[in-house]
């Protein structure tokens, strides 16, 4: 059998996301290439990264960081956001759907 691309279901997830976002425009794929290499770079000065979640969060800075150059999102909209998941996925009992909470 073999093996599964990606070891998390929210590594899939930001992938999707940050394809969709580029079939729609928002960036260029080199654009992404470039902050994406500067963040992997970033990341890996602390430690070795070893492709999985410590790849994915360079990921994720990578994907914020062009949020904010296109002006989809600032920081503290996307720090508000990451928050509210943090708490979301803090308070949800172990085996149940992590949502967060609307207005």
């Amino acid at each position: 059998m073999d093996e599964p691309v990606f070891t998390e279901p929210w590594h899939a997830q930001l992938f999707a996301v940050t394809v969709h976002l580029h079939d729609q425009g928002l960036f260029a794929w080199p654009d992404w290439t470039v902050c994406f290499g500067a963040c992997l770079k970033k990341h890996g000065l602390q430690k070795d990264l070893d492709g999985g979640n410590d790849y994915f969060l360079a990921w994720l800075d990578a994907l914020e960081q062009m949020l904010a150059k296109s002006k989809t999102a600032n920081a503290p909209e996307i720090e508000a956001l990451s928050s509210a998941w943090r708490e979301a996925y803090l308070s949800t009992p172990h085996g149940h759907p992590v949502r967060l909470k609307t207005a």
